[in-house]
């Protein structure tokens, strides 16, 4: 057993502890229950209502499930307020007596009442409350801050998830949490694995951000019932909802790159129990764009479409949700002029993606078992990825299936919950990709089937303070046997506006060496890859404060994050060790990740919020046999929004500034034999702004990206010689294109009221 696996299992071992301490504090009291609405004859939960306690002017309202947790005041009694759309209003008078109890509510319609139109400010950006894991929530208020095109360009205003550019000519983009590779992050569309396997390089924008109603964001290991790769975070995706979603949508943007995209939407009830959304995107980049004139297009050129059609059945003990999911996307970069059709000795990029899936979700109620349910989701996809870079050639197969069965139910009472299920994986990916010179081969092929059956289990106590869920997963891998998963993660509530959050898991996962390092084949560098790669295995240990407070008499938070993952098995890309080759090996020694965030918001007036951030990275590893820091990977990074609205919410004003600290370079041999004596990247900063006109069913809207102007120099390394041993288009660590201006156009028909 090696140090690193004590390791882990000690820190494991203490924050258990810790969560068995948390339970002896009780110096303040929760009320949690479940609200329910009554019409005619029939019974529903409700979800958004209200609850307020009379006492402390303090709200919270009701979750997905319909399930809510108000702090109660300290000197008790106190009155309870709850309150719904369309319902009676009801009141509980709450005592000593009640501390800590679950209770049921029940309101009833009122439809005799004259219609009232309640508006209320929703937050577009914040920690979930009654979420035991740090789950960060960006709605589409957020998402309208900017252009958001792609799901790429969906975090430019969000600090936890950065976005970087995998090199200068293929336009590729990976996100990072924590300062881990994309990979590490499970990425999901309501909780159906995405963007993974072949799609992991060039997937993230084939979605449309107009699609998404909002995005979860979760750091560490997540629950096991979402499988057992989250080594670095979470992000699900939850799509617009096809029986709330606008009869109609349509959004076009256009920008000065030669850029044109257009969104549509629409929704339709069909019969009493069905309801379908059908989503189109598209967008052609057509810009010949070489603005540093080293002869290579800085943006390449592109074609996109995308659609997406989902339906959605809601009966009496039965929801179902299926769809199909394609897309057919090309990429042409490289020299100006390069043209895949043209047989000349330019330097070509040529990527053409294609892709289905079929998805389906159903879920079953169980008679007499209100908290029971079963829950199953369904997933095929293929897809074919193929990619020119220059004389090398990659093509690429896979075909996915995925089948995911959770039981949810309670041992007694609502404080103990548990979920319990299994999980099956049929993957079949092939890569090959010709001239990468490795091993003094020519050409290299890596194919592979994997079969994974996987059981996992999951526990819930839900305290007066102190919610802890504890899970474990086991999964038979075909290829390397039995993996185990222990996961644990809490929530403690130090007082009624303060709560603590602590986390640690094991993940693992299975490199697919090509694909995720596809844009190192933009380098001359040879490369050398292990003949056994084993899988990664990552330990995950943090935790999280959350602090509301007011702020001139207004909601604010204040939060502050700390997370630090441990790996075993890294597959480490080493560029370190020579200059004209890559290295492709699992860890020898250490490698780990600190991540420090601190995030602050606050509504400065009823019209105007803002938002501070700074993230701290350390992440290291054996690198050309020494400790140092992963590659252009910031240390610092600052960050601020500002979110302005007119009181007639005519108008919309939003600014983002983004402040990169340095980071680490590799050494990089020059033509004239020498070596490059830069070894870290500049500090540099991004300035995004964007300007809402709201016209009835219209919005109008321009906007500008990197409005500060700030282009890397000489990010190709010679580039007047692309063919030969020198070249280099994989050291970029910051924007190669300058100011960039767009505008557009968003118009809805909303649906009828039933």
């Amino acid at each position: 057993m090696n140090t690193l696996y004590l390791y882990s299992i000690q820190k494991m071992k203490l924050l258990i502890l810790v969560s068995f301490l948390l339970t002896y504090f009780s110096g303040i009291s929760q009320l949690k229950g479940v609200i329910y609405g009554h019409q005619e004859s029939k019974r529903e939960l409700l979800i958004g209502a209200k609850i307020k306690s009379i006492k402390t002017k303090t709200g919270v309202v009701s979750d997905k499930d319909a399930m809510f947790e108000i702090t109660l005041s300290k000197n008790l009694p106190d009155t309870l307020v709850f309150s719904a759309f369309g319902y009676y209003n009801d009141t509980l008078i709450v005592t000593n007596k009640d501390r800590f109890a679950l209770i049921e509510i029940n309101l009833y319609a009122d439809n005799l009442l004259p219609e009232i139109i309640a508006v209320a400010k929703r937050e577009g950006h914040g920690i979930l409350k009654l979420k035991v894991l740090q789950v960060e929530n960006i709605g589409e208020g957020e998402l309208r801050k900017a252009a958001c095109c792609n799901l790429s360009e969906s975090f430019l205003t969000n600090v936890s998830v950065d976005v970087s550019t995998t090199d200068a000519i293929s336009g590729a983009k990976k996100i990072q949490m924590m300062g881990l590779d994309g990979v590490y992050t499970a990425i999901q569309m309501e909780n159906i694995p995405y963007i993974k396997g072949l799609e992991s390089s060039f997937g993230l924008s084939t979605i449309s951000g107009t699609w998404i109603e909002s995005i979860q964001i979760t750091k560490g290991t997540g629950n096991v019932v979402n499988g057992y790769e989250s080594m670095a975070g979470l992000v699900n995706l939850e799509l617009k909802k096809p029986e709330k979603m606008d009869k109609l949508y349509l959004n076009a943007y256009g920008n000065i790159f030669g850029r044109a995209e257009l969104n549509f939407s629409t929704a339709t009830k069909v019969g009493k129990k069905w309801n379908t959304g059908l989503f189109v995107y598209g967008v052609n980049s057509a810009g010949e764009i070489d603005n540093n004139k080293d002869g290579f297009r800085d943006i390449p050129l592109s074609k996109n479409i995308s659609v997406l059609n989902r339906w959605r059945y809601d009966g009496k003990n039965m929801e179902a949700q299926f769809g199909l999911n394609s897309y057919y996307k090309e990429r042409i970069g490289g020299q100006t002029s390069f043209s895949p059709a043209r047989k000349d000795s330019l330097y070509g990029v040529h990527v053409v993606l294609r892709h289905v899936d079929l998805f389906a979700k159903t879920g079953f109620f169980i008679p007499n078992k209100p908290y029971a349910s079963v829950g199953i989701v369904y997933n095929l996809k293929y897809q074919e990825t193929d990619a020119l870079f220059g004389v090398r050639q990659f093509s690429g197969i896979e075909k996915r299936g995925y089948i995911n069965a959770i039981y949810d139910g309670i041992i007694g009472n609502t404080n103990h919950g548990f979920k319990a299920g299994f999980s099956f994986v049929y993957s079949d990916i092939s890569q090959k990709v010709d001239s990468v010179g490795l091993s003094n081969r020519d050409s290299l092929r890596l194919a592979r089937i994997e079969i994974i059956p996987g059981v996992f289990s999951e526990y819930t106590y839900k305290g007066s303070r102190l919610t802890t869920v504890w899970g474990v997963r086991g999964d038979y891998h075909n290829l390397y046997g039995f993996q185990f998963s222990p996961r644990l993660h809490g929530k403690f509530s130090i007082n009624e506006r303060l709560d603590f959050r602590f986390t640690t898991g094991k993940a693992f996962r299975v490199s697919n060496v090509i694909i995720d390092n596809i844009s190192l084949l933009s380098s001359s560098r040879k490369w050398i890859i292990s003949d056994s790669i084993l899988p990664e295995i990552s330990w995950n240990f943090g935790g999280s404060f959350n602090q509301e407070f007011n702020f001139r008499k207004r909601k604010s938070n204040l939060s502050v994050d700390y997370y630090h993952t441990l790996f075993q098995n890294q597959l480490i890309v080493d560029r370190d060790l020579a200059v004209d080759k890559i290295y492709f090996r699992n860890l020898i020694g250490k490698s780990y990740s600190n991540s420090f965030q601190v995030e602050l918001s606050l509504p400065i007036s009823n019209t105007l919020d803002i938002r501070l951030a700074y993230k701290y990275l350390d992440v290291k590893a054996i690198f050309g046999n020494k400790m140092q820091q992963q590659m252009m990977i910031p240390r610092h990074r600052a960050f601020i929004n500002l979110a302005y609205k007119t009181r007639n919410k005519r108008w919309e004003y939003d600014f983002t500034a983004t402040v990169y600290g340095k980071s680490r370079l590799n050494m990089v041999l020059l033509p004239d034999s020498s070596f490059t004596t830069k070894n870290e990247s500049d500090v540099y900063p991004i300035l995004n702004a964007q300007i809402t006109h709201v016209y009835k069913v219209w919005d109008f809207y321009i906007g500008g990206e990197n409005i500060g102007n700030y282009i890397q120099k000489d990010a190709l390394i010679d580039p007047k010689n692309p063919f030969g041993s020198f070249f280099d288009a994989t050291r970029t660590w910051a924007p190669i294109q300058g100011i960039n201006v767009y505008i557009g156009v968003r118009y809805k028909i909303k649906r009828a009221k039933e």
